[in-house]
């Protein structure tokens, strides 16, 4: 909130400023505050015609004591077994979800992948990380379509029922790279259409010319990589590691 949380003394000036019939608009700029705070903090605790500073106060503090007293988010768990250490496996996740977020995932996309990411099977149902992270299955929803859309999911149907899994594999980050050059790629041609229109010999022209280049690069290396890795898979499925 702008400017901090209201304090008692902003709720008594909100009450007289109510009390004078003034908008909330000129409310906030008495107290410095936008419109849109004014508004929402006399709506919250009782209206217009039923606004006091003394009673909006002493409710704001129950409902800040309430969410301290909430139980936090659970964090996403991995499967039983296999002799692991829970603890460390919950922090381990902690700092895959927190290095997911730095990478610029949203925090809500990277809980879900990591719950994804240390399930033994790599798959569960909307139900599943309803359950295990604690969140609306809105939440899952759009986060699913999220991270679908980036090519680090996929959906199956559960064999002999309605409902779809989400699932992760060894693909991940090979399909996560194949979104990233399709946008690549797209830059790469909106680069040298800019260095096109705005002539290669000026400094902007050039400017598009210069980026046109370094991305043609980046396109060529991860196809590279991409290729070694999808054949060193296939040497894999011929000469199993165990034969």
């Amino acid at each position: 909130m702008p400017g901090g949380r209201l304090t008692n003394e902003d709720r008594q000036q909100i009450a007289a400023g109510l009390a004078e019939g003034l908008g909330y608009a000129e409310i906030g700029r008495r107290l410095g505050r936008p419109a849109s705070t004014i508004m929402r903090e006399v709506t919250r605790n009782g209206g217009p015609d039923d606004y006091g500073a003394d009673r909006a106060h002493e409710a704001t503090r129950h409902r800040a004591r309430r969410r301290k007293q909430a139980r936090p988010p659970a964090s996403p768990v991995s499967d039983s077994g296999h002799g692991r250490d829970p603890q460390a496996v919950q922090d381990f996740t902690e700092s895959f979800i927190a290095l997911l977020v730095q990478q610029g995932l949203p925090r809500m996309e990277a809980r879900v992948l990591a719950c994804l990411y240390v399930t033994d099977s790599g798959a569960l149902t909307a139900a599943d990380l309803v359950q295990r992270l604690h969140v609306s299955p809105a939440s899952i929803s759009h986060a699913i379509a999220f991270l679908e859309q980036q090519g680090m999911l996929r959906r199956e149907r559960v064999p002999g029922a309605r409902r779809e899994r989400y699932v992760i594999d060894d693909e991940i980050w090979v399909r996560s790279m194949l979104a990233s050059m399709q946008m690549n790629d797209a830059l790469v041609a909106a680069s040298q259409r800019g260095a096109e229109v705005l002539g290669a010999a000026t400094p902007a022209g050039a400017r598009f010319g210069s980026s046109a280049e370094l991305l043609s690069l980046v396109s060529a290396a991860f196809r590279q990589v991409v290729e070694q890795w999808q054949g060193r898979n296939v040497r894999r499925s011929v000469h199993p590691p165990d034969a």
